[in-house]
């Protein structure tokens, strides 16, 4: 093997490296800096390997409507439930029937970095996306619970395309489709899951929005959940047009 050691990582982790034949005489190479690359190589392809799997097993609900004949199917989630401030905002979202992408869960449990480059990738594979969002004043007009059904169904609405089965994060919405509610579906389904990123990021967006214009409360880095700087935004300067008047300790505020 005469390449360098640039050279060799170069192709070695080109995302269209498939030479088998290649990486095996990788492997007779004596060089510390290949043996190195050999390692890092192959906990990335296991790591690949994990993801792949997770999402097949995220697909089991997809798959068995597929199998009766469905064509689209909308993944519908919610986030903002618990904050003390803003809107509650769902996301309903049709993925192609043989999409792939790899790290789709529970938008709680990824990284920002990792939440923003899914957010991207779901609307470029996405066939439809809706958003719904039911702001504060309506929270406190209905309820959490009730406000958030809204906001599915509102989201479900707005998508472009009317699907045929509808896949809801641990509700029911109020739809003639059918529809399937799984406890925990944002870590079990990926259409939940990318609507559940799609939610999150468009979301914590909006908050950020909020934050140039009430910035005494930490939304651009709460989101309106019950934080230090935001209970100590509201004992110095009271509620802001966007709280939560029904929540407590927003208020004792009122």
């Amino acid at each position: 093997m005469t390449q360098s050691i640039k050279e060799i990582k170069t192709r070695l982790f080109d995302p269209q490296f498939d030479d088998l034949a290649y990486f095996a005489a990788l492997k007779e190479d004596a060089r510390i800096g290949v043996k190195k690359l050999i390692e890092q190589y192959e906990k990335q392809q296991m790591k690949q390997q994990q993801l792949l799997t997770k999402f097949q097993e995220m697909s089991i609900f997809e798959q068995a409507a597929y199998a009766d004949g469905v064509r689209f199917i909308a993944g519908i989630d919610e986030v903002g439930r618990g904050p003390l401030a803003g809107p509650v905002v769902a996301a309903a979202v049709i993925l192609p029937k043989d999409s792939q992408i790899l790290g789709l869960n529970d938008s709680k449990q990824l990284s920002q970095k990792k939440k923003d480059a899914l957010f991207v990738e779901i609307q470029n594979q996405a066939i439809a996306i809706g958003i719904g969002v039911v702001p504060h004043d309506e929270i406190d007009r209905l309820n959490i619970y009730q406000a958030s059904r809204l906001a599915m169904k509102i989201a479900l609405e707005d998508l472009a395309i009317t699907p045929e089965y509808v896949l809801v994060d641990a509700m029911t919405i109020d739809t003639a489709i059918k529809q399937q509610s799984l406890i925990k579906g944002d870590a079990r389904s990926n259409s939940i899951a990318a609507a559940s990123i799609i939610a999150k990021v468009y979301r914590d967006n909006l908050m950020i929005d909020f934050h140039h214009t009430y910035p005494h409360y930490g939304f651009d880095k709460n989101a309106g959940y019950g934080t230090k700087v935001h209970l100590e935004g509201l004992k110095t300067h009271g509620i802001c047009p966007i709280h939560r008047k029904t929540f407590a300790p927003v208020k004792q505020y009122v």
